[in-house]
């Protein structure tokens, strides 16, 4: 027969699991739920192929600013190589940013991207972004990524200036979860 410290701790560790399991799943729902809504300024993905030298405006730029965070979870120092760029609408663009793993462990990151005004995201598109996959940096690995992108030429002429944020957070593999469950669970029963 169990005792109350070991049901205690079979609920702790199911409820753990439950927490990892929400945590991981965090990214993929909140990715279906702003393509679905359109909104939280997700911005849209594109194939190099379709973007037209025909959409060009020649006559008009837009400023766009990088912002970048990273989860306090996430061992890592992340930043855009610029602040800021003008861009032609209509034009392919790219910026380049750096991300450093500061800690003694390979880890895995997730870039969570959104572009201010709401409303600019609509007219946002990339072709090519590290927030596509997840990124693995070994231990100090500091790596150059890049992202290219256009700015839709049919933007409406008040929004001149948009900024493009991306936050980095730590991406949890199953083997994190049941390593962290197992953690907790040795802690409780010990402690």
């Amino acid at each position: 027969m169990e005792n109350n410290a070991t049901k205690t701790a079979k609920k702790l560790g199911l409820v753990a699991i439950a927490m990892f399991g929400f945590g991981y799943l965090m990214v993929p729902i909140y990715n279906v739920f702003c393509e679905y809504t359109g909104i939280n300024g997700k911005t849209g993905q594109i194939a190099q192929s379709q973007v037209s030298v025909d959409d060009v405006d020649p006559n008009r730029l837009v400023t766009v600013e990088f912002d970048t965070n990273v989860n306090p979870a996430l061992p890592w120092k992340f930043r855009a190589v610029q602040f800021k760029q003008e861009v032609r609408p209509g034009e392919i663009a790219e910026a380049l940013f750096i991300v450093e793993n500061e800690s003694d462990k390979s880890v895995v990151g997730q870039a969570i991207p959104s572009v201010a005004p709401e409303q600019a995201s609509l007219f946002f598109n990339k072709t090519e972004c590290f927030c596509f996959i997840n990124q693995v940096l070994a231990p100090g690995e500091k790596k150059e990524m890049i992202v290219r992108f256009v700015v839709d030429s049919d933007l409406p002429e008040k929004i001149s200036t948009m900024t493009l944020s991306y936050t980095f957070f730590k991406a949890l593999s199953e083997n994190d979860v049941v390593s962290n469950v197992k953690h907790e669970t040795t802690k409780k029963n010990n402690g």
